[in-house]
């Protein structure tokens, strides 16, 4: 992987981490387009990942930072409440990556599961797209543990390519009746913990030692994933806010289907 390519999958992950269109199924797009061949370079996923992470950290650092203030005064109370929640949404991906990690891994060299996940997260996008507050009487309050568990398993789901994890995730709180004010902050909370988690147990165990990306490439594409990542995350919470899904479902729909058209030819 040269320095161009690390900067095109670099801003196509920071984009597509936070909107609806899934990161993952677009890397996968991006690297047959570019030639860039990288499944065994998993320091590049790494890096991109964790970029996106810290993205997320910087535009909610001030939630993050009321949320451990509340953690450690060492009793019941409304931020150990939430984080209560976001420990209940990674039940179902932690229960993935355990027994299922190695099955899920295989599906990336897939472009049909690609396109077929796709056309599921344009459904998922449209039929959120049609709740609003007045749909559902109880959206105003904040997210409760039902629906965080919802929303968690909506994020084990989107381990498959092609299945946006943000979409997969803000959908699946919204069709429950969760708030909009709270749905798009909740969906990039919860997934702090299992991104940072899994990078550093990869670390660990070595997986990333035999990667041939050298030292500028992981740079740029660190770089261009965390900037574009900041732009996606806040132009996603406020279209998560005003319900404009729809045109995210249209484009997850087109680019399914000529996914899957080319992958059959």
């Amino acid at each position: 992987m040269n320095w161009w390519q690390a900067l095109i999958l670099g801003l196509v992950q920071g984009l597509t981490e936070f909107l609806p269109v899934s990161s993952s199924g677009h890397l996968v797009i991006f690297r047959e387009l570019l030639g860039a061949e990288a499944p065994q370079d998993l320091m590049f996923e790494i890096t991109v990942h964790v970029a996106t992470a810290l993205a997320t950290i910087v535009i909610f650092r001030k939630q993050i930072i009321d949320l451990l203030q509340g953690l450690f005064k060492f009793k019941y109370n409304s931020q150990t409440d939430f984080i209560l929640k976001l420990v209940v949404s990674m039940i179902p991906v932690a229960i993935v990556g355990f027994f299922f990690k190695d099955k899920v891994e295989a599906l990336f060299s897939s472009l049909l599961v690609v396109g077929c996940a796709l056309l599921v997260t344009a459904l998922l996008l449209f039929l959120s797209d049609r709740v609003r507050p007045s749909d559902k009487p109880r959206v105003t309050g904040d997210v409760t543990y039902g629906q965080a568990l919802i929303m968690g398993l909506g994020q084990a789901f989107a381990v498959i390519p092609g299945l946006s994890r943000s979409g997969t995730t803000i959908s699946a709180g919204l069709l429950s009746g969760a708030s909009r004010n709270k749905v798009a902050e909740f969906s990039f909370l919860m997934v702090l913990v299992p991104i940072l988690g899994e990078a550093f147990l990869d670390l660990v165990k070595g997986d990333a030692a035999a990667s041939s990306i050298g030292t500028l490439p992981l740079a740029i594409g660190f770089i261009a994933a965390f900037v574009s990542g900041l732009f996606a995350c806040k132009a996603m919470i406020a279209l998560v806010k005003k319900a404009g899904l729809k045109w995210f479902a249209l484009y997850c729909a087109i680019v399914g289907l000529i996914v899957i058209i080319c992958s059959l030819v």
